[in-house]
């Protein structure tokens, strides 16, 4: 096959979908597939002068502001005031994807954000119909209406859990269109065998015991609020508490009194290798952060209350469903519920242990089956897969 160009649509919003990108970006190169791979920021797209987020809005801003406060409640309504103003803007969203199509002339357009996938969808359609359009849900089940799923889509879904599959066969998306991965996309090095030295040995010099458990608590790149609540409930339990870039929290956490061993660590690029230490993970239930703690063997606690972003509420239902760990109402009740949690560790980290993630190497190949089947269409037949929705009914 002659070099293909795949786009990554993303922005930098919460939901981690600039991350899901940059994974399956290095999981593509490490695969050998000849693909020239862009990684598309919408927002640089739509507005490169910034003039809507001057006048009107910024998708980026207005959740990276929120999830920054920790500002949840309401967000459903929110959410569809949202929803509501890309409807208004819907014809000039088109206008401006149909010149960045017609001068980019991508192969391939996989788009790994929501509420932004019926203009993606339309424009590119209208300007370069033999091209697949892919959206790939980072979240472990779609938020309908208009989140993730556009119905009446002649489009490709993958989809990382078994809800999100019956949820697009459920709108009328025909099974050939939906392709299951065995869970969410996380970044390659997370599959790196544990580093070299023996882990009790690492811990030891990290002050830890490490015939006693040790949680590791993890609230995104710029940490959280929570970890105090949480830090000072626990006074007794081996914890390590990753702060990301917020210096001001590691500060405090720091000064926190405690009867068992801390380490309270700033930004690292190695998340894996420090998790991997831990034998439970503490942290908000997005499905990235969950992921990673699973694959890595170890269940979770997570709370689920007003605050929990709307989208991310499924993802509790999943982990107590599947028996991978604790969901709280909030972490105030942490110091109460972990005894009893610890006691079950053992069987939970076995039940952890049959789940299985390969996605991240699992979507390259579903998306080289699509270039490949587009390849064998002749472009006057136009968009390849109109053949499965005509079998539909549709």
């Amino acid at each position: 096959m002659p070099m293909k160009t795949v786009d990554l649509i993303y922005f930098n919003a919460g939901g981690g979908h600039r991350a899901s990108a940059l994974a399956l970006q290095q999981s593509i190169a490490q695969s050998g597939l000849p693909w020239q791979v862009r990684l598309v920021n919408l927002t640089e797209v739509l507005d490169p002068q910034g003039t809507l987020r001057k006048y009107t809005f910024s998708p980026e801003d207005y959740y990276n502001a929120r999830l920054a406060r920790g500002l949840t409640l309401g967000l459903r309504h929110e959410l569809k005031l949202l929803q509501g103003a890309l409807r208004l803007l819907h014809p000039t969203l088109l206008k401006i994807l149909k010149l960045h199509w017609l001068r980019t002339e991508p192969d391939l357009v996989v788009s790994l954000i929501p509420n932004f996938n019926r203009a993606l969808y339309e424009s590119l359609r209208a300007t370069l119909p033999g091209v697949p359009y892919v959206t790939l849900l980072t979240d472990l089940a779609d938020f309908p209406p208009h989140f993730w799923m556009e119905p009446g889509q002649d489009q490709h879904l993958i989809c990382g859990s078994a809800r999100a599959v019956q949820q697009a066969l459920d709108a009328g998306f025909p099974p050939a269109a939906v392709h299951a991965t065995s869970g969410m996309i996380i970044r390659p090095d997370f599959y790196r065998p544990a580093a070299l030295g023996d882990r009790h040995e690492r811990l030891r010099a990290m002050g830890f015991d490490p015939q006693r458990p040790v949680g590791v608590v993890m609230f995104g790149g710029h940490g959280s609020r929570s970890m105090l609540a949480i830090a000072e409930r626990l006074p007794d339990v081996q914890l390590i508490l990753m702060c990301g870039h917020n210096a001001r929290l590691a500060e405090r956490l720091r000064a926190l009194p405690a009867t068992a061993p801390r380490q309270v660590i700033g930004f690292t690029s190695d998340v894996a290798d420090v998790m991997q230490l831990g034998d439970f993970f503490i942290g908000k239930p997005g499905p990235g952060s969950l992921s990673e703690a699973l694959h890595l063997g170890l269940p979770v606690i997570v709370a689920r209350n007003a605050w929990t972003m709307p989208q991310e509420r499924y993802n509790t239902d999943w982990v107590r469903d599947n028996g991978y760990g604790l969901v709280l109402s909030s972490f105030r009740g942490i110091g109460a519920a972990l005894p009893g949690f610890l006691q079950d560790l053992p069987a939970c980290r076995a039940r952890v242990a049959t789940y299985h993630n390969r996605a991240v190497f699992e979507v390259p190949q579903i998306l080289d089956a699509l270039l490949r089947e587009a390849e064998q269409v002749d472009a006057r037949a136009g968009v390849p897969f109109t053949r499965h929705l005509s079998e539909s009914g549709r």
